[in-house]
Formats: structure tokens, sequence, C-alpha cells
């Protein structure tokens, strides 16, 4: 089973590029798993058509954990992917972060987590406890950079790996970094200054995916890019980003960039 956790700053993608890239492993009879763990509780949404599927953190409120079965929790989506969303407390109430971790304690009391690829998606704007957890407590053993061009993406990605050279240095984790996946904006040069940050946080860029207003498109259509317009461009890039990531057996244990090594690294590729 391989388990792999896409990370990186709110907004850049990251929910996009994995709900693509489970359908296109999909695709290849793979048997698989997605975990949304945002709040958002949006990561599987169009992979089940646009429905909202119940959270685990909400059912728990609901019901209490005992009285949740398998059915409550995993829903079959597009090309058959699993589906969970962890799902979070009342904005301002409580921790994020818990969601995360009472669904891992969830699935694993069920059995549920299983299948020949599971995909974390994890916000990445703050690396709490509860949303290291699938890098600390050694369910994430591949994590896979979202960034773009943007400083401010790069910041995040930057700190996602200072996070994983230190919990690599755990016992009990086994995370690694798989790869930097350049999201793109359209910024000038983007491809080749996300290539250099990925070389010198010691890992490689291993997918530029382009910014396509097919990718919009779809998700009007409460779909993926590759269920929508599997003869595209664009999904011809998210497949290619599944065989890559599924044949992935080069990780590497990131050399984070410091504040000043960041910003001078910004300025070499901005023009000012």
């Amino acid at each position: 089973m391989k388990q792999i956790a896409l990370y990186g700053k709110g907004g850049i993608g990251k929910s996009t590029t994995a709900a693509n890239l489970s359908a296109a492993l999909a695709g290849e009879e793979l048997d698989i798993l997605q975990i949304g763990c945002d709040p958002k509780h949006d990561s599987t949404r169009m992979l089940m058509h646009g429905t909202w599927i119940p959270t685990v953190l909400d059912l728990i409120r609901e019901r209490g954990d005992e009285k949740i079965t398998v059915d409550d929790v995993v829903y079959r989506g597009f090309r058959g992917v699993r589906c969970v969303e962890a799902g979070g407390p009342e904005p301002g109430i409580g921790c994020a972060g818990r969601g995360i971790i009472a669904t891992f304690q969830l699935l694993e009391r069920l059995d549920a987590l299983k299948g020949d690829v599971i995909v974390y998606d994890v916000l990445g704007d703050v690396v709490c406890g509860g949303f290291a957890m699938p890098m600390r407590e050694g369910y994430a053993q591949e994590v896979y950079l979202v960034t773009s061009g943007e400083l401010m993406s790069i910041y995040a990605a930057n700190n996602i790996a200072k996070a994983i050279a230190r919990l690599s240095r755990r016992v009990r984790s086994r995370c690694t970094l798989g790869g930097v996946i350049c999201n793109a904006k359209n910024i000038e040069g983007e491809r080749d200054l996300v290539e250099e940050f990925a070389r010198r946080i010691n890992s490689r860029l291993i997918a530029y995916v382009p910014r396509d207003r097919g990718v919009q498109i779809a998700e009007l259509h409460r779909q993926t890019v590759v269920e929508y317009a599997p003869g595209s461009d664009q999904a011809a890039v998210y497949e290619e980003l599944g065989r890559t990531i599924y044949g992935n057996r080069t990780t590497s244990i990131p050399t984070p960039l410091d504040m000043d090594e960041l910003e001078s690294f910004a300025l070499e590729f901005v023009q000012v």
C-alpha cells in the first residue's frame, strides 16, 4: 500500500490536484482512498459530483464514535474512489487539527485505512500537531509539496519541508519528501523557479501542472478534469502525474532554506 500526502498553502490547488490524481490512479484499476484533512471538507467534492459528504467530526459530535460504521464515513465516488472528509470544528471554536486525529483513530478502528494508494489532502499553511499527524504518526510515507511560483506559496512549501526534516528523525515517523508539484499561476519563469527551489531543498520537480481554464469548467460541472474532459491535454497531465507518483521510488529528507536564503532565492528570479 502506497500512502502519499499532498501539502501546500491554502488555495494553491491541493484539492483539485488530489481529486484528479485519485481519478487518474483509479483509471489504472487501482483501489484508491482519498482523505480530505481540511476543515473546509471540499477535497472529495468533485469526485462525488458536487455532493458534500458527512464529515467524521460532525458524525462523532452527533452520535459518538462507537455508533459509526464504515458506510457512514466512506463514500464511493468517480471510478470507485473511496472518499472520506475529516471536517473540523465550528469557526472560532476548538482545534482544526482535532478532526484529523479523530478521523484517523476512527478509520483505524473500522479497518478502513486500506487500498493500493491512500491520498491524504492536508491543509499546509500551519503545520500544527493535528495537521502534521499524517507525517508524524507514519501514515504519510511520501509527502508531495504543491506550490506555485508565488513567494508565499514557496514560503509555505519551505515550512512544510522543515516539518518533514524534523519529523523524519522520529522513530515512529516514516515520512520523506517525494517531490514538488508546480501548480502554475502563469508567472514568468515559474517552472524554472519551482524546479530550482526543489533542487535547493534536496528534492525534484516531479510535475508541472499548467493553468488551464478547463479545470474551472470541469468543476462548474461538478467533475474532475479526468472525468469531464478525459481526452484533454490537462487530463493527460494528471494521468502522467499519477503514473509518476505511483512509480516513484526516489524520496529524500529535505534541506529547507532559512529565511535569508529564501528571500535571496526569490530575488534571483524576480525582476526588480
